[in-house]
């Protein structure tokens, strides 16, 4: 156990770095090729951090570094509380309830750094993250109360242990109608279109990141990959089963269990983000008000709807 402890705690984030990164890339060639074009290569994020490591920009103060460093130490943290498979070195912590405080840390690190930038681009930028955070953390809320109320724990790990010997939360009732909520808001929760405000790059000049340069913007691309990362293993976790394979299929015990665990699970997260690049390409980014009417309207009437059920039953 104590093995698995600290493997989890090496190889869970750098696992979601490779990730986050490696989909960042796929969903660049994806949206190349609806559009037409060749689109650049997969690995071109990593590329691209390694290139701004090298680089020397110049700082706006100690917040302006340390906001950062806060941001990427949250999303990390927050990671260690995920199961990556059967990884989760931090499964006794405090589960659904502390995952709903850690996810805010990121946003808030760099509204903190952003800010002493002193740039109208990155305040705009800033407060239209925000307020689309506020708009999707109602209705996440109202996912996690009715996955707590269903499986009587707030352990994620507990969670997809149970729907290892149960089945998958999104094809059972009544998860299934909490699980459409948590699709509908997942492409907020990533940041991609048709809810990119926050960035917008033709209208704002990519808003919050307009001031980051060299190694800021590599810190900071590393953070918005981890992101991307957390926001669809939080779904495949609580409603895809983690680790789990359909069926009457059970993994191995041992190492080789893990390692399959962990394939199967990044399987799951790969699938899910082909279908939000989809969406991401095929609509046209929404204004501010119009993303949070939306995401106050139907997916926080449907989380709503799923948690009375799950209470009533």
């Amino acid at each position: 156990m104590v093995g698995m402890k600290i493997a989890g705690i090496i190889f869970s984030p750098i696992i979601g770095v490779i990730t986050g990164l490696l989909l960042t890339g796929a969903a660049r060639k994806m949206v190349a090729r609806v559009e037409w074009r060749y689109g650049p290569p997969i690995l071109q994020p990593v590329i691209d951090l390694i290139k701004l490591f090298f680089q020397r920009p110049p700082s706006h103060g100690k917040t302006f570094d340390y906001g950062l460093i806060a941001s990427l130490a949250g999303s990390i943290v927050l990671v260690l509380f995920l199961p990556v498979g059967r990884l989760c070195p931090l499964s006794e912590g405090g589960g659904l309830l502390l995952i709903t405080y850690l996810i805010l840390i990121g946003p808030l690190g760099m509204a903190l750094s952003g800010g002493e930038g002193a740039n109208p681009y990155v305040s705009i930028g800033i407060s239209r993250k925000l307020i689309l955070s506020l708009g999707y953390e109602v209705t996440l809320l109202l996912i996690l109360l009715s996955v707590m109320s269903e499986y009587d724990t707030i352990s994620i790990f507990n969670v997809v242990r149970a729907q290892s010997e149960n089945g998958w939360s999104l094809f059972s009732w009544p998860l299934v109608i909490p699980g459409l909520a948590y699709l509908l808001i997942l492409p907020a929760i990533l940041g991609v279109k048709p809810f990119d405000v926050a960035s917008a790059p033709q209208e704002i000049s990519s808003g919050p990141h307009v001031e980051y340069g060299g190694k800021y913007l590599a810190l900071s691309k590393l953070e918005g990959g981890l992101s991307e990362f957390i926001g669809i293993a939080l779904f495949v976790n609580l409603f895809l089963g983690g680790w789990s394979i359909p069926g009457s299929l059970h993994l191995p015990a041992g190492v080789l269990g893990v390692f399959l665990g962990v394939l199967v699970f990044l399987a799951k997260v790969a699938f899910v983000f082909s279908l939000n690049v989809t969406v991401s390409a095929s609509f046209p980014r929404l204004r501010v008000e119009q993303a949070v009417k939306y995401l106050w309207s139907w997916p926080a009437f449907i989380g709503l709807v799923g948690l009375i059920i799950v209470s009533a039953l």
